[in-house]
């Protein structure tokens, strides 16, 4: 008799082979970096597994710089927006890098980067070219991913379902996820699941702050949905979040607090994982003068390594010079201040084959800016990690690293070589921070499902059953006043004060009633 796990392989494989014909699926990508990165692997996984898969490719986005072209195994439609678009986003990015390098990440920064998007989707929605191509294609799904809303417009304008895919776990919130204020963190909360009195009353009061400015950030929209949307049939970003039949959440609960889920919301973290090659012979060279001592492999991404400063990188080279290990630096040379004397054990590239260089048995310690992608390869590996995190949700993913006791965090703000140094020689030589991540490693890769084959099975079984209506509560259809009981609330509280109205008339007439049989027994 077949065991439960294979059972499970064959109710999440067996609907992809019963499938009559491949679907047409459209994915999205209007931001590069990470972004691109992972919808392009969602699209290869689709495409691999039988599906005819179709990407619309913002090119030019200047929002996050474009990596290598690479061989594409699915149809990709480009579109490029004009220069002044382009212009005008990339003088508010790096307004808002340059601050958020300095320590002021505000979030009125992050409103202006957003209305620029907005702009921008704008534009896009003009392009009558573009979208007719897309609207003749016929879809049968699209998918979008949750980093502005754009792609949610693209998808509604096609009147087509669609499938979201979060970037990191944060943004629950904006979709109607359960989250218990008791133990699930608000996001910039910088809270653990683990809160004592005063951390709930923070939690309740970041709720509150970050529900006014959730509808912030949707207003930034609302131009862009009155130009291309008419009067009667506008869509409200707010609901449209709550219409995606799925959504993909890229992290797992080997990094992630547990918390409650709803049936339509599906844990793939761990998605670019790729199968492990040989390290090319520069690295393995290096790797090799270092002998038993290992080596360091420092990636900050690619926001990160563009806009640091030349202290930043002073100080690092300073205490990538106290560790007598080596360090393989992905840090552009072109970049490299020329009065700065690069340490000797220290090897900076332009790019590097990071999975498979976590992957090496030598490998002692992962300095990373906290994005999530970077995280899962380290878990897969088992690698204990140095945060040093900028904005966005890499500080939260860094505190989730500290509290699982992955590795220790640095802010870039204060960034000092022996503190860093310290940092570093810290989580290397405390082997407690090694067997944490080989346990969360053992953990991420023992799932019944591999990421990819919980993607599939779960596009598959929404395209067999006509979409994930049945996977959806009626709570998502509720105003928040019937979702919290509130109308219920007040009805008691109303019907409780009218009883104690009542009661207390009721005793008043009692008490005269008695007060006047009194009197006329003494009369």
């Amino acid at each position: 008799m077949a065991g439960p796990r294979a059972l499970l392989l064959l109710g999440f494989l067996v609907p992809g082979l019963l499938l009559s014909e491949a679907a047409k699926i459209l994915t999205l990508s209007f931001v590069g970096g990470s972004h691109y990165l992972l919808m392009n692997q969602v699209s290869e996984i689709l495409q691999a597994h039988g599906h005819n898969v179709t990407m619309l490719l913002q090119r030019g986005n200047s929002l996050i710089q474009d990596f290598k072209e690479t061989e594409k195994s699915y149809q990709v439609i480009p579109w490029l927006p004009p220069e002044d678009f382009n212009k005008g986003l990339k003088e508010m990015f790096e307004f808002f890098m340059d601050e958020a390098l300095e320590g002021r990440f505000l979030f009125e920064h992050l409103l202006k980067l957003m209305e620029q998007l907005g702009l921008q989707c704008s534009h896009f929605l003009r392009r009558t070219d573009i979208m007719d191509v897309l609207k003749n294609e016929n879809f049968d799904l699209v998918i979008v991913e949750n980093f502005e809303y754009c792609p949610y417009l693209v998808a509604e304008k096609l009147g087509k379902p669609f499938v979201s895919i979060l970037p990191s776990s944060f943004g629950f919130e904006m979709f109607g996820l359960p989250s218990p204020l008791s133990y699930v963190p608000v996001f910039f909360s910088m809270l653990t699941d683990h809160m004592g009195f005063w951390g709930r009353v923070k939690n309740f009061l970041m709720f509150l702050d970050f529900s006014k400015k959730k509808w912030q950030m949707y207003s930034t929209f609302d131009n862009t949905i009155k130009e291309h949307f008419p009067e009667g049939s506008r869509p409200v970003v707010s609901h449209l979040l709550k219409k995606a039949e799925l959504w993909f959440v890229n992290s797992d609960f080997a990094f992630e607090f547990a918390q409650p889920l709803l049936p339509n919301t599906v844990y793939v973290g761990g998605l670019m994982s790729k199968p492990v090659k040989p390290v090319p012979p520069e690295f393995e060279d290096f790797i090799a003068k270092f002998g038993d001592s290992g080596f360091v492999l420092v990636a900050l991404g690619s926001m990160v390594s563009i806009f640091q400063s030349q202290e930043v990188l002073k100080e690092m080279n300073n205490a990538f010079a106290q560790l007598s290990q080596g360090v393989i630096w992905k840090c552009n040379p072109s970049f490299w201040p020329k009065d700065i004397q690069l340490a000797a054990n220290v090897k900076i590239v332009g790019w590097l084959p990071q999975n498979d260089i976590l992957a090496h048995p030598r490998i002692r310690l992962f300095v990373t800016h906290g994005g999530i992608n970077s995280i899962m390869e380290a878990i897969q590996h088992g690698v204990p990690m140095v945060g040093i995190s900028l904005f966005g949700d890499q500080p939260e993913n860094l505190l989730r690293v500290e509290t699982k006791h992955l590795g220790v965090s640095v802010q870039l703000k204060q960034l000092k070589s022996d503190t860093l140094a310290l940092k570093m020689k810290q989580v290397i030589e405390d082997k407690r921070y090694k067997s944490a991540a080989v346990a969360a490693s053992i953990i991420r890769r023992s799932h019944p499902l591999t990421p990819a084959q919980r993607l599939v099975g779960w596009i598959d079984h929404i395209l067999q059953t006509g979409g994930a209506a049945h996977l959806k509560p009626y709570a998502l259809q509720q105003p928040w006043h019937e979702q919290y009981l509130l109308d219920v609330f007040l009805f008691l509280l109303l019907v409780t004060l009218v009883a104690v109205w009542l009661c207390g008339k009721l005793l008043g007439m009692v008490a005269r009633w008695l007060c006047g049989a009194r009197k006329l027994k003494e009369a």
